[in-house]
């Protein structure tokens, strides 16, 4: 029994389940059908704390179907690194891409590429791209949580 129940843990994991306490994936699941215009919510500057420094995050309002963002961690007065996002319409779903830069604005990724985040999941207060949540906890604070490396990472954020 317990390993038939820790096999079935494990399937909901890879399929459109969640995977950790906010995270969810897309595994072969096509993203739902969404609108830019769903995501109003996280226009605004916001900051936080996260891996021992200072975070700032920016979103604005969408327009030509996309949104913008931009973030950076701020450790002992320091940049750490720097953030460029968008959120765009695709396929009559949306995409999350990240790409990463050193503080002297060296990319992390290659020329050409940038990290993808397919949606999986919208409600009126959460969105849930393959390995990223955003959600909405206040008009003023917003959780969003990372998968990096295996581990749920949470940002808390206040406007």
């Amino acid at each position: 029994m317990k390993l038939n129940l820790l096999f079935f843990c494990a399937l909901m994991c890879f399929s459109t389940q969640s995977c950790g306490q906010h995270l969810k994936t897309l595994g072969d699941a096509k993203s739902p059908a969404a609108s830019i215009k769903d995501l109003t919510w996280i226009e605004g500057s916001w900051t936080g704390e996260a891996f021992g420094g200072q975070t700032e995050e920016v979103w604005t309002a969408p327009s030509a179907g996309s949104m913008m963002g931009m973030f950076k961690l701020i450790n002992e007065g320091e940049i750490s690194f720097y953030e460029l996002m968008t959120i765009t319409e695709s396929g009559n779903s949306l995409l999350l891409r990240i790409k990463h830069f050193t503080k002297d604005l060296k990319g992390w990724e290659e020329k050409d590429e940038a990290v993808e985040f397919p949606l999986v999941d919208i409600t009126k207060n959460a969105i849930y791209f393959d390995g990223l949540t955003f959600k909405k906890i206040s008009s003023k604070q917003l959780n969003v949580y990372v998968n990096i490396e295996g581990e749920e990472v949470e940002f808390m954020y206040t406007k």
